[in-house]
């Protein structure tokens, strides 16, 4: 644990917590309302975080779980590959170099202060573009390498000394299918990054770098501290787990992630051996998604508003072993690791720990993204289009509440496309948008409902879904029931097809696509069911 120079002032603790995380935070806004495409200008999906010299956490945004618990991963990559100068911005999407999937961007723009030869702080976003390039419109869809996945782009640097490094724009633009909306979010992060750039400075030559430093450093601690006293709190023990995957899209297999908790004293080691060895299809995940995975469990332990920094996982230990769908080796293709993979491990981790504190832990939330990505050319104007977008669920049930419906849950907290933005971009009609009822686990408390999505395609389009949660339903805590598992289908000239979990497909105009997520799994035997607030 790291010793203190001094001892803080608490109220200038509270300030400088405060002050980093606006930084973060106005990086957010500023990337939310520059950006082009509506998965991040509607959507939100992107997050921003402010780093010290040594690339650990000083402050995250309010933004996405599995974006800010493993973004540190890749700032340290770009400062192992890259020497940073002042005005300087690396960009970077790698999965094995710190990154998730292909799809999420990440730039990184050192800070450097007054007379410092190195930089002092980073500052980092990272935003999920609606396409990449790869074999699928959307670069999300079934795939057995990730060159298959779209452009993979290691630590390049994208300015130097403040000018635009035309050649590494031009190959980004020259591998994906919509360019222009691709520079209009690049442009967008760039925008970020040098808006918390300006704010670092103006900070420091208002309060010194010194005391910035030594602040940063104090709130680390602090955050340790924290985490440490949560541990302390909790019955010392281990503490073991199982759940599954589906599938990967390849075969029907169900793939097992298992966790082995061990908590001793104020120290946590979290052991995923014995999940499944990395498969053939797109639901690998890399170290960077187990460790967020982690870091965000945890930190859902803490009942104070701690400042979410690299301080919460010093005292846990995380070991996720080389060649495992928890942290698979090139040429894996990862794009479902980062939405479907993660959402599982919390799952996992979160069964375990029911078990250590039962009185804190909800049953499963719906557990999947339902991923689906729709591409093609407009009939209007032929021009190329490519969408994502992730649909929420059913939230588990609580002990003494029941979960909510209709939210994004865990690693994801990302908003819907409003219907009147997507049909005015888009060749869609959304003929249904609705609470998928009883499709919560019932309980002593019930677990929330999912949603029904019903989207009429206006023109030929590629899609792709990527989902889980399709053969076994999110489980219940405490006798609490399953909630029902989600359901995808093509209606084609009035005929229903089932679609499998993981599926790519052209669909033709009048087609209409129908996705039914899971409910949250129950909580409590439901002869036990006591009046509740639903949806408090």
């Amino acid at each position: 644990m790291r010793k203190p120079i001094r001892k803080p002032d608490p109220t200038r603790l509270e300030i400088f917590k405060n002050i980093f995380h606006s930084i973060a935070e106005e990086m957010g806004a500023v990337l939310r309302r520059s950006a082009f495409s509506p998965n991040i200008k509607e959507r939100r999906d992107y997050s921003c975080a402010v780093y010290d010299a040594n690339g650990d956490v000083l402050a995250m945004g309010d933004h996405m779980p599995v974006h800010l618990g493993s973004m540190p991963a890749s700032v340290a990559a770009t400062c192992a590959a890259l020497t940073l100068e002042p005005g300087d911005i690396a960009v970077l999407n790698d999965p094995f170099a710190g990154g998730t999937h292909l799809p999420d961007i990440t730039m990184v723009m050192p800070v450097h202060l007054p007379n410092k030869k190195h930089p002092s702080f980073y500052v980092a976003n990272r935003a999920h573009h609606a396409d990449i390039g790869g074999a699928l419109a959307g670069s999300m869809g079934p795939a057995r390498e990730i060159f298959e996945e779209g452009l993979r782009i290691p630590p390049v640097h994208l300015f130097r000394r403040g000018e635009l490094n035309r050649d590494a724009m031009s190959i980004i633009l020259a591998n994906v299918r919509t360019p222009a909306e691709r520079e209009g979010d690049l442009a967008a992060q760039i925008a970020a990054c040098r808006t918390g750039h300006r704010r670092l400075l103006e900070i420091s030559q208002k309060y010194g770098g010194k005391e910035l430093h030594t602040y940063g450093n104090f709130l680390l601690e602090y955050s340790e501290k924290m985490m440490r006293s949560v541990l302390r709190a909790l019955k010392p023990g281990i503490y073991t787990a199982e759940d599954f995957l589906d599938g990967d899209g390849v075969t029907a297999l169900p793939l097992k992630i298992k966790v082995r908790i061990k908590i001793n004293r104020d120290r946590a080691e979290v052991d995923f051996s014995g999940s499944a060895p990395q498969c053939a299809g797109n639901v690998n995940a890399v170290e960077a998604i187990a460790i967020s995975s982690v870091y965000y469990v945890f930190r859902c332990l803490l009942t104070e508003d701690v400042p979410a920094t690299s301080g919460l996982i010093s005292p846990i230990r995380v070991i996720a072993p080389a060649g495992t769908v928890v942290n698979a080796k090139p040429p894996a293709a990862v794009a479902g690791g980062n939405v479907e993979t993660s959402q599982r491990m919390v799952d996992t981790l979160f069964r375990a720990l029911a078990k250590a504190v039962p009185s804190r832990i909800p049953a499963a939330s719906q557990g999947t993204m339902n991923n689906f990505t729709l591409g093609g050319r407009h009939p209007e104007n032929n021009a190329p289009f490519a969408y994502y977008e992730t649909i929420a669920g059913g939230m588990g049930a609580r002990p003494g509440l029941d979960g909510i419906s209709a939210i994004h849950t865990h690693m994801t907290n990302s908003w819907n496309t409003p219907i009147e933005v997507f049909e005015q971009t888009y060749p869609v009609r959304v003929r249904n948008y609705s609470i998928r009822r009883n499709s919560g686990g019932a309980g002593r408390f019930r677990g929330g409902d999912g949603i029904i999505r019903e989207i009429e395609l206006l023109a030929p389009t590629q899609v792709a879904i990527l989902s889980d949660r399709r053969e076994r339903g999110p489980y219940g805590l405490n006798g609490g029931p399953a909630g029902k598992p989600g359901r995808n289908e093509l209606v084609r000239k009035g005929k229903i097809m089932p679609l499998p979990g993981k599926c790519a497909f052209n669909a033709n105009a009048g087609d209409v696509l129908r996705i039914e997520t899971p409910g949250g799994g129950g909580w409590g035997k439901s002869k036990k069911r006591l009046r509740s607030v639903k949806n408090k």
